[in-house]
């Protein structure tokens, strides 16, 4: 136990320090361009939008709307993404029909088709919303149906033989089995709606982090736009840290599907 509290201290002054040192070669290299604070600003420029906005209420209000739709769509995403899963892929032949199909559209980047939902939705949370269930199901959906295909059929045999129903094969043999590929596909579609998350409140919002990141660049506000880019990384950061690494070890981890380098199960 002590050993990894000192192992995790090092590893966050190790992160810390390389966090000083971008700080600083930021500075000096804004200091040093010779160009306007437009173009570089420099990083006390930036703290002080960041204090502006902050006191206004406006970055508070933007990161509380933001927060609510992540969670909303992610939440709506596993959602349809499992019961998708459970209806494609519970018969091996439904399965490799929509196969090709689901690899189609799980090809298709977020950005290409928030025109077509703008078009079909109009601005707005509908729009949002939608693009979040989109890019969360398919990595689901798509995961699940490629642990589908690589299922030992031997299981579900053995399972028949010792008398288990479709429903106990399903519940206590199947699901367990795939449960590395929905989450594997969870944490995927959970990446990518963070990134879709900024880009369509960019283009179907009044508000928002990415909102703020190009309402800064469209105002020749860039000091405004870096403290969206920087609030943005750092709460997909604690998104990862309070969210998803919690989520894995009340599942996967829990059950003993994750096995460490060492060779221990985590």
């Amino acid at each position: 136990m002590n050993a990894a509290r000192t192992r995790q201290g090092q590893k966050a002054i190790k992160g810390a320090i390389g966090i000083g040192l971008f700080f600083l070669a930021w500075q000096i290299g804004s200091s040093l361009s010779g160009v306007g604070s437009y173009f570089f600003p420099q990083p006390g420029d930036v703290f002080r939008a960041f204090v502006e906005l902050w006191h206004k209420g406006i970055l508070e209000a933007y990161l509380l709307d933001s927060l609510g739709r992540y969670f909303a769509g992610v939440g709506l995403g596993l959602l349809v993404g499992l019961i998708a899963a459970l209806c494609l892929g519970l018969n091996k032949f439904i399965a490799r029909m929509f196969t090709p199909l689901v690899s189609f559209f799980y090809a298709i980047v977020e950005s290409a088709w928030l025109p077509i939902f703008v078009i079909w939705f109009g601005y707005g949370i509908t729009t949002i919303l939608t693009l979040l269930v989109y890019v969360v199901a398919f990595p689901i959906l798509y995961n699940t149906l490629a642990g589908i295909r690589a299922f030992p059929p031997t299981y579900i045999n053995a399972a028949k033989s010792l008398g288990g129903s479709r429903l106990q094969i399903i519940t206590n043999v199947i699901l367990p089995g795939l449960l590395p590929n929905i989450i594997t596909g969870f944490r995927v579609g959970a990446g990518f709606a963070f990134r879709g998350l900024i880009i369509a409140e960019a283009i179907a919002a009044t508000s928002g982090i990415g909102f703020l990141i190009f309402d800064g660049a469209a105002n020749q506000q860039t000091d405004r736009t870096i403290v969206g880019m920087i609030v943005m990384g750092v709460l997909w950061l604690v998104i990862e840290l309070f969210y998803l690494k919690p989520f894995e070890k009340a599942t996967i981890h829990r059950w003993g599907l994750v096995v460490s380098a060492e060779g221990r199960e985590t």
